[in-house]
């Protein structure tokens, strides 16, 4: 078996991809519109083309993780993941372009539940705490680093490298992979099939909706259908993870307060983060005229922070408690949100974005690690897959949710006052995340009896 060194690198490398992928699309988008046509809209699914089979599917994957076995998936994971990469790499229309960004989020599924039960089975407290902020540090930075990367690509080269570019660490995880080992399988282990389908079509029903309204209105007979639909069949999923024998979500897991608070804190925070993200990738270069490369470099200064401290920030959450880290760090996401308001006609980068940046970037650093080792110390060992799905879907549902209302949002025009707004909004969301962590965060070991059971 390989050392919990080798398999904590097998983690990084697996998730860094997924988390790559999510943002170094952004910058790539203005290009894509430019060449494939479609306007704000296509732009918007190809982001949530990904988010909505990733944030669905990565429920189903958390359980197939924890019955079947962490390597099988990872490994099922990462060669979806490369042949998806390559589908969007050569896609001649939107279509098939948003086609292949929904496989490829069904794979990016399978990565970072698996990821972050490997770590967890591999590392006892309290290293598990500085390895888990080790893994953020890394895949976090490359969320943050994919505008940058992206950007390059885009200026330099085409919009389809900073897809294809997804086959050299997904090569390079497979072989440090290799001699990783599951348990025997559990015999009663199975997978609701009609359960992710309802979570599934019920989630895209609403974002096509959200996305669509804009342009259709709520008049429109498809956005209600959608709309009305979407939520039903969401519902009916809620109500079937209480009986279902085998579910996707088990909804016991939030009588832990430490997981449903970190959980709500998280929808907020990432929420924020997506938004973000995909506002500032677009203004800096439709609105500032900045360059793609120059736009992803504007981001760099959080990335540079994220690698440097994230772990640091992890490991003193685990002896001081997460509660303090939490409610202080998306406060000061808040601030740095707020500080982008700075930004005017007149564009200087320099004095209306870069301070932003740098107290967002320590707001985040404070932030993730903490989080993610409170949500996942909430719950036993053996259930590490499903409590990370969790986690994980709660993020990539309330980005695509966040991403899809845009056009709502700013007016459907990404002007400077449209940009304002979505700060606006952004510092908001994640000034409740930190409200959410003071308020239910406990920094203790919940009692044997509050933990969930294998």
């Amino acid at each position: 078996m390989p050392s919990p060194t080798r398999i904590l690198w097998v983690a990084i490398l697996a998730s860094f991809v997924s988390f790559l992928d999510g943002t170094i699309v952004n910058v790539a988008l203005p290009a894509i519109d430019r060449e494939l046509g479609g306007g704000l809209a296509t732009q918007q699914w190809v982001v949530d083309g990904y988010l909505v089979t990733l944030g669905a599917l990565m429920l189903v994957a958390g359980s197939v993780s924890d019955s079947f076995g962490r390597a099988l998936v990872l490994r099922i994971g990462l060669v979806g993941f490369g042949v998806a990469s390559v589908a969007i790499a050569i896609a001649p229309d939107p279509l098939i372009l948003i086609a292949a960004r929904l496989l490829q989020g069904a794979a990016g599924a399978f990565l970072v539940p698996s990821s972050l039960a490997l770590i967890t089975s591999a590392f006892d407290e309290p290293a598990r705490a500085k390895a888990i902020g080790t893994w953020t540090s890394f895949t976090t930075g490359a969320m943050i680093a994919g505008p940058l990367i992206g950007g390059a690509l885009v200026d330099l080269a085409s919009w389809r490298l900073a897809f294809l570019i997804n086959v050299l660490p997904i090569a390079a995880t497979l072989w440090l992979a290799r001699g990783i080992r599951d348990p025997q399988r559990r015999p009663d282990a199975r997978i609701d099939a009609l359960g992710a389908t309802m979570c599934v079509l019920g989630l895209g029903g609403v974002v096509f909706a959200l996305i669509e309204q804009p342009r259709r209105g709520w008049a429109d007979p498809a956005i209600l259908a959608a709309a009305i639909g979407g939520l039903a069949l969401f519902a009916l999923f809620l109500l079937r993870q209480r009986t279902s024998r085998s579910p996707i979500l088990p909804l016991g897991l939030f009588r832990v307060r430490n997981f449903w608070t970190g959980n709500l804190a998280t929808a907020f925070v990432y929420a924020a983060l997506s938004l973000n993200g995909f506002v500032l990738a677009i203004y800096l270069q439709q609105g500032a005229g900045l360059s793609a490369t120059l736009a992803g470099l504007a981001s760099l200064p959080v990335t540079i922070l994220m690698i440097l401290f994230s772990s640091r920030a992890g490991e003193l959450a685990g002896k001081w408690g997460a509660r303090w880290f939490m409610t202080a760090g998306p406060l000061l996401m808040a601030a740095g949100s707020l500080i982008l308001l700075l930004v005017a006609d007149d564009f200087d980068y320099w004095w209306q974005v870069l301070p932003g940046m740098v107290v967002f970037g320590l707001g985040l650093t404070t932030t993730v690690s903490p989080l993610t080792s409170t949500i996942l110390g909430a719950i036993d060992a053996e259930r590490s897959g499903i409590a990370s799905a969790v986690n994980n879907a709660v993020s990539r549902v309330a980005g695509l949710i966040a991403v899809a209302m845009i056009g709502t949002a700013v007016g459907g025009l990404l002007d400077l006052a449209g940009f304002h707004r979505a700060c606006i909004i952004v510092a908001a969301l994640l000034a409740a995340g930190g409200v959410v962590s003071w308020a239910g965060i406990r920094d203790r070991r919940a009692p044997a009896g509050e933990r969930m059971d294998p």
